[in-house]
């Protein structure tokens, strides 16, 4: 056993290679990722912009508390959150569990149909769907063919119609790349699970919610917290096919930091600020998540 021990240890001449190895990433994470959060948390309390920055305590945080356009674009962000990552999820569990079915022809056309989206420019696939769902688009013209509807909808420049808009074009994009997720862990399901459930006589909506659904729950733990902390952090759609209109309708937190620094009179401080609002808020949603999908194991 000894021996053994002995074999297993690493030597030093393998184990200075190593850190050769871990050192160089260790260095540029700390760099580029540590060094910016420290210095945008110091920024933070700071106002002015470019090299003019002057200490303002914590002016910029009170700020926030009466800022109109901050609280819009918080309620705009979480609005998203709530209802778009539920039906996302929901919409990626079914359609992998559909296209998991053995005999189901063409899964591979359609798993990369599904997944295509999310590969796709995000700025390219935003002017899409401005064009497809102008006043005068694809998108009208049909539910009016259909008659559907007996005007065409204001997709762009309604709050709620623009809201719903932007909510079907973050669905649209990233359902394949949840379902990809999902069909991984289907397929290390065993079938024998499965089977012994047909001999019990438990129907499709049975075996997914007793079997499916508490075998991938890792995963969609996984995917939950991913989406949220994508969705806090939502900026092209609302910068390419609404530039967050009208009249801050469907502005988020993400762009208006980037109006703080670009379209406003620049101040660094603040948008650093609102910056860590979303930081905070990816902590505490992700840690309560975690904490749920534990309590529930």
């Amino acid at each position: 056993m000894a021996d053994m021990s002995r074999k297993r240890e690493m030597s030093p001449r393998l184990n200075r290679t190593g850190w050769c190895f871990v050192i160089p990433s260790v260095i540029l994470i700390i760099l580029f990722v540590f060094y910016p959060m420290v210095q945008a948390l110091i920024t933070s309390f700071q106002t002015g912009a470019g090299n003019n920055l002057t200490f303002a305590g914590i002016a910029n945080y009170k700020r926030l508390l009466t800022d109109t356009t901050f609280r819009k674009a918080l309620f705009n962000t979480l609005l998203y959150l709530i209802i778009q990552v539920p039906i996302m999820i929901l919409l990626a569990l079914v359609i992998s569990s559909m296209l998991n079915n053995k005999k189901l022809k063409f899964k591979g056309f359609f798993r990369t149909a599904i997944f295509l989206p999310c590969v796709t420019s995000l700025v390219a696939y935003s002017i899409v769907f401005k064009s497809l769902f102008a006043t005068d688009g694809f998108v009208n013209s049909i539910l009016m063919k259909l008659n559907l509807i007996a005007e065409p909808i204001s997709w762009i420049t309604d709050p709620v119609w623009a809201k719903i808009l932007i909510i079907l074009a973050i669905t649209w994009r990233w359902t394949g790349y949840n379902m990809v997720f999902y069909l991984s862990g289907l397929q290390g399901i065993d079938d024998s699970i499965y089977e012994a459930a047909d001999i019990d006589g438990a129907g499709a909506f049975e075996k997914f919610k007793s079997i499916t659904l508490p075998m991938l729950k890792p995963i969609i733990l996984f995917t939950t917290i991913n989406s949220t902390i994508g969705t806090l952090q939502l900026f092209d759609e609302t910068m390419n096919i609404t530039q967050g209109g009208p009249a801050n309708a469907t502005i988020t937190i993400s762009q208006y930091i980037y109006n703080i620094l670009f379209k406003y009179s620049p101040d660094f401080g603040y948008a650093a600020a609102v910056s860590y609002v979303i930081v905070v808020m990816i902590v505490v949603l992700s840690f309560i998540q975690m904490k749920v999908g534990d309590k529930n194991d």
